[in-house]
């Protein structure tokens, strides 16, 4: 596992094999990568990354310029790694980390709203991802905290029920790899998002 590209590129990041996580292979994330691209991102983004494990999302788009990221966990082991991988990688002062429950805490613990979340729950968590279900219920609590216009990237079971809509989040792509799929969702206005169901 490394950095891809950007101010960090080629850079080895410390993994969190043998703790339940699943680490996003270089490829898939190279490709999510590629696709916030063309929408102007992570460059200047205020970011969380959610269930973060060793941090490979959140540290990714500050190599590639990100202004800050929050990463969140609850499992210590995994903080440990992941805030050696931050200080490896000068991030300190650009990065904030916090060993909680993301279903609880959500996108709020930073100072200015995010323009960009990272929501890669445990797998058996993810194979449902529907109404009053765990990443549902987060999901709708994200489209209340972050900015209009802002991203949200959910990866989930390939076979996971996933709505086109959470709230003011819209689906607007989705990929599917292997056992995976990634769903990237923006934050519509709420005029917008109430006159699209009328």
């Amino acid at each position: 596992m490394r950095i891809i590209s950007g101010s960090k590129r080629g850079m080895r990041l410390l993994s969190t094999k043998g703790l339940d996580t699943r680490p996003i292979t270089d490829r898939i994330k190279e490709s999510v990568f590629s696709i916030m691209f063309k929408w102007g991102l992570p460059a200047e983004a205020v970011a969380a990354d959610l269930f973060c494990g060793a941090g490979s999302m959140g540290l990714e788009a500050l190599s590639r310029g990100a202004r800050w990221v929050t990463f969140i966990d609850r499992d210590r082991r995994a903080v440990q790694v992941l805030e050696q991988n931050i200080s490896r990688a000068g991030f300190v002062g650009q990065s904030r980390v916090i060993c909680h429950n993301a279903l609880t805490l959500g996108a709020a613990a930073q100072e200015n709203p995010c323009d960009l979340v990272f929501v890669d729950p445990p797998y058996k968590m993810s194979e449902d991802c529907g109404p009053s279900t765990k990443i549902g219920d987060l999901m709708e609590r994200i489209s209340l905290q972050v900015k209009e216009g802002a991203t949200v990237i959910l990866r989930t079971h390939i076979r996971a029920i996933v709505p086109e809509v959470y709230g003011h989040l819209e689906l607007i792509d989705k990929r599917e790899w292997s056992s995976m799929k990634v769903m990237f969702f923006r934050k519509q206005s709420p005029k917008k998002s109430i006159a699209q169901t009328q």
